[in-house]
Parts: C-alpha cells; structure tokens; sequence
C-alpha cells in the first residue's frame, strides 16, 4: 500500500503540473487561474492541491522550477556558452539571454510567479540563486564594481512584468528584445566610458 501511495502522489503531482502549465499557457490573465480550475483540470481534489504543494505559490514555484530545470541543467553542468567552463565576459550576456528566453517562452507562468505570495520578489529562492550566480561572475570581470547592484540591475532586464509590457503593449518583437538585452548588457559589462567624454 505505501509502494501504491507514492506512485499514485507521483501521477497527481505530474497531472497537477501538466494542467496547472495548460492553464496559465491559455489565459490571459495569471490570476484568473485558480487552484479550484487546477483541481478540475487535473481530475483531483483541491484538498490533493494543497498537502502536495501547500498553496498556489507553492504551486506555482514547482511548475517553475519544472520548467526552468533544463536551463539549471545546462547552466550548472552544460557545454558552453552557458555553463561553468565559459569566461565570465561570454557567461554572463548567454545567463540573461537564456532567462529572457525563459520568460518569452512562459509569460503567463513567470508573471503569476513573481505576482504571488507577500514577500518580497528578491527574497525568492530562485531569484536569490540566480543573483548569487550573477554576481560571481561579475566579479571576475577586470573594471567592474558594486557586482552586486549590477546583478539586481541585470536581473531586472529580465522581469516577467517588463518583459510582459514589452511584449504586449509595446509589441516589442522577440529578436528585437533579445538584441536590445544582449546591447545592454555589453555596455554595462565594458564598463563606464574613459577620457573626455566622461565629464561631459
């Protein structure tokens, strides 16, 4: 029975996570989707939803992660440009553009997650790891300082509710957002301009 158990919590949680990204993949708005529609859509009962996952911000963290996984994967062991092998002047513009491809590809995911819960934004695990990971990196690039303000600074670039606007309301197209990230990033990282045209 216990051997059952398990693989029945495993079948819910997989059928909870495919309905949950069905969902916010067909709405319009992230908070028109409730844990009541996830059930529905699952076939199982909101009491399932709530011991596997505590809440919708629970919830939404794990379709998250689930999403995100295959980016983890290549960022902490992957070939190069994005994992650990790569200078840190290549490393960094492939991060921001791999998490600006995240957010584009799972708009209505990434904005429920970052709109849920009380908490600070920047007090999210994910959120902190990826920071941590910034800035480390930003600290092996000659010239630069304050590695921690750029990578909160980097980091916004990419923010569900920025790339959200410009995507939807500013129809900003998709290889046009990502050239903008990668020209941004390339000035931030080469540092403040020398000579004279510095004082002006």
């Amino acid at each position: 029975m216990p051997e059952r158990s398990r693989r029945d919590a495993v079948r819910n949680r997989e059928a909870v996570l495919t309905a949950a990204d069905e969902l916010f993949a067909r709405c319009d708005c992230p908070e028109d989707v409730t844990m009541a529609d996830i059930a529905a859509a699952a076939g199982v009962g909101k009491g399932t939803l709530f011991r596997a996952f505590g809440d919708r911000a629970g919830l939404l963290r794990a379709l998250y992660e689930a999403r995100l996984e295959p980016v983890r994967t290549a960022v902490e062991a992957g070939p190069p440009p994005l994992g650990p092998t790569t200078p840190p002047e290549q490393r960094v513009p492939a991060l921001l553009d791999a998490l600006l491809c995240f957010k584009l590809d799972n708009r209505r995911l990434s904005l429920a997650l970052e709109e849920s819960g009380s908490d600070s934004p920047y007090q999210a695990e994910h959120y902190e790891r990826w920071h941590g990971l910034l800035q480390a990196l930003l600290e092996q690039i000659p010239g630069l300082t304050d590695s921690g303000f750029a990578a909160h600074a980097l980091l916004a670039a990419t923010r569900a509710d920025l790339v959200e606007h410009l995507t939807g309301q500013e129809r900003v197209p998709r290889e046009q957002a990502r050239a903008q990230l990668a020209n941004w990033v390339t000035r931030v990282l080469s540092g403040p301009p020398q000579g004279p045209t510095a004082q002006n």
